[in-house]
């Protein structure tokens, strides 16, 4: 597997893989955060190729948020309004460009977990 980040989301209240999810990436840097790299997750709940790799992929302080509140809608689940979850930040680290990251989702409507996969 190539260097770089990636994910997939997981609807564990269905079961299925999250499709249609619209991810956005961010590098946050000097109190700033930049938006580098956007997807929307297919039927398999994940992208077409990595968030991030090559040259782009440096240590550094990242944040991938989710946008499942979208998600839940367009599978027809009602939400409450606001909705409990609408966008789901992850922030997290990356110590070395030499080793690969996976930031996958697991979410319901009510809650969600992740950890780094291979």
């Amino acid at each position: 597997m190539s260097k770089g980040i990636t994910t997939h989301v997981l609807d564990i209240s269905s079961g299925r893989p999250a499709s249609e999810v619209y991810i956005a990436l961010f590098r946050l840097q000097d109190g700033k955060s930049e938006k580098i790299s956007s997807g929307v997750t297919n039927s398999d709940g994940r992208l077409e190729g990595p968030m991030l790799s090559g040259e782009d992929f440096q240590p550094g302080i990242y944040e991938l948020v989710f946008h499942v509140g979208d998600y839940f809608r367009g599978v027809g689940i009602s939400l409450a309004e606001p909705a409990f979850l609408d966008e789901v930040p992850v922030r997290f680290g990356i110590s070395s460009a030499d080793v690969h990251y996976h930031v996958p989702l697991l979410v319901a409507p009510w809650g969600y977990n992740t950890y780094r996969g291979s």
